[in-house]
């Protein structure tokens, strides 16, 4: 789910940023014309994403370079597990290294992150939808990495739907003539969503003719009443200080979907390295 040329592109500013002028310690430490063997390698239990951006990065910075993938994105592994080798110039595999390290350890905490919220609401009709609260310039990545963790993708940009907030039903007026704007101008399979955080605006959206209703910050029994009320005739989705420790409950109220931005904005980095083979 991500593209191979934004990609590309991203890789060069990466590279760009880490290295410089030029790395001054691989350039002054090893000979131009020497080899070296790495791997690297899982060293706690994870869900592997981003390895094959990674892999991109060490092609990307020396063509030469020999890499090969052993476990691919989505794959669950143990710790010890070689995710990935590279042979060639050393000074360009040390050089390229922390960029790809970084990504992969970033994307698949992630995953990671999302595989244990999936877990938490596993038996119940929720799914699991990640925000746009994501790192500037890696939301692809990012959202890449929530699918590999088993989660589904909320939009990817502000173009890929419609979103009705407090603030545009304020300018508005209402829900409903938020709903009749955008309905004169919307493409006719693009999604409009609008965000209710009372039991009666619920109502009005449903009314209106929204596709999917978010219920932000709602108490739970207002979204077990809310849920009652749209009676399967529009997706719900529960939004608002989502926590692992809360999203249970709000599972089993019975909403369709459940976004939370934890999975993305507070998921830890996990401990990959880059070793001598």
């Amino acid at each position: 789910m991500y593209d191979h040329y934004a990609t590309e592109k991203l890789i060069d500013l990466w590279l760009s940023e880490d290295i410089g002028a030029c790395d001054l310690t691989a350039q002054t430490m090893i000979e131009p014309d020497e080899q070296g063997h790495f791997v690297m390698n899982a060293r706690e239990s994870l869900i592997v994403s981003g390895i094959e951006v990674a892999a991109r990065v060490f092609r990307k910075y020396d063509a030469t370079l020999a890499v090969q993938v052993h476990h691919a994105d989505g794959s669950r592994v143990e710790a010890g597990a070689i995710l990935l080798t590279v042979k060639g110039n050393a000074r360009s595999v040390l050089t390229a290294e922390r960029t790809a390290l970084n990504l992969v350890q970033r994307l698949s905490g992630i995953a990671n992150e999302t595989a244990r919220y999936v877990a938490e609401i596993a038996g119940t009709r929720a799914q699991l939808i990640d925000s746009r609260k994501t790192t500037p310039g890696l939301r692809m990545l990012e959202k890449h990495a929530v699918l590999c963790g088993g989660g589904l993708n909320h939009r990817l940009a502000l173009d890929n739907g419609v979103m009705i907030k407090d603030n545009h039903i304020a300018v508005c007026g209402s829900i409903k003539e938020a709903v009749a704007r955008v309905r004169r101008k919307l493409p006719v399979l693009t999604k409009l969503e609008v965000e209710c955080d009372r039991v009666e605006q619920v109502r009005e959206a449903l009314a209106a003719g929204v596709d999917v209703i978010m219920l932000d910050n709602m108490s739970l029994p207002d979204m077990r009443e809310a849920v009652g009320i749209v009676d399967g005739r529009v997706k719900v989705e529960a939004s608002g200080g989502i926590r692992l420790t809360t999203i249970r409950p709000v599972a089993e109220t019975g909403v369709d979907y459940i976004s939370t931005s934890k999975i993305t904005q507070s998921a830890p980095a996990v401990d990959i390295g880059l070793d001598e083979a």
